[in-house]
């Protein structure tokens, strides 16, 4: 993990980025407070039972956001990308709280921290800012209310194939690089299982596979 240093280059970096949602004040206000840090795939930014002193902010890459029952099994909640912050984060940001999900890198990503501080401090003066973090606990909040809803409602194949198809989009490719112990941890569920249902979807044409790898054929090049 490194640091970037802020210059006048940064700056310019992030005004391009996030120009469409924040006004050039809070965007320097954000280059002299905030720190962006870099992170290689499958990297942990925050854990469970980690006090919330900085929220993330996506500059690039993704991020998975997991939760955890009381066994110790993990289950992905939501994805995060370019401008995205997470919802539970900003909850325990305000109350200062512990965290209650384990965030992970996707793949090579840029984070910005923001100091819980400043957060409260700007909710109060600009408008932008108060706007992001109302939407973004809309929008993340939908997600897990979606999740929740794919975990009872759908069936395992379902969520595979969603699962799939999510892991794709976000990556923005048509190959996986991952195993089935991997998808297993992700869906709550077991390697068995998992290898079951990924040769039916084999046989039903929607993914090819090799060791460690799927390919999502909707997706591939025609």
């Amino acid at each position: 993990m490194d640091f970037i240093p802020f210059d006048i280059t940064c700056y310019n970096r992030l005004h391009k980025k996030f120009q469409f949602l924040f006004e050039p004040e809070l965007i320097n206000e954000i280059c002299k407070n905030g720190q962006i840090r870099l992170f290689e795939e499958d990297m942990e930014l925050m854990d469970i039972g980690t006090i919330i002193t900085h929220m993330p902010l996506v500059i690039s890459g993704s991020i998975k956001i997991m939760t955890e029952d009381k066994h110790g099994d993990e289950l992905l909640l939501y994805y995060l990308e370019l401008g995205d912050t997470c919802a539970v984060t900003l909850n325990c940001c305000t109350k200062r709280a512990k965290s209650t999900i384990r965030a992970i890198t996707e793949e090579k990503s840029e984070i910005l921290f923001v100091p819980v501080e400043k957060m409260e401090d700007w909710m109060i003066k600009y408008k932008s800012w108060r706007s992001f973090v109302l939407d973004s606990y809309n929008i993340r909040l939908t997600e897990m209310v979606h999740a929740i809803d794919n975990l009872v409602f759908n069936s395992m194949e379902e969520r595979l194939l969603k699962y799939i198809k999510d892991k794709c989009w976000i990556n923005k490719t048509h190959v996986l690089n991952i195993s089935h112990q991997e998808i297993a941890k992700d869906l709550h569920s077991s390697r068995v299982v998992v290898s079951r249902l990924m040769k039916k979807l084999e046989r039903e044409n929607l993914i090819k596979q090799a060791r460690n790898k799927v390919e999502y054929l909707e997706y591939s090049p025609k």
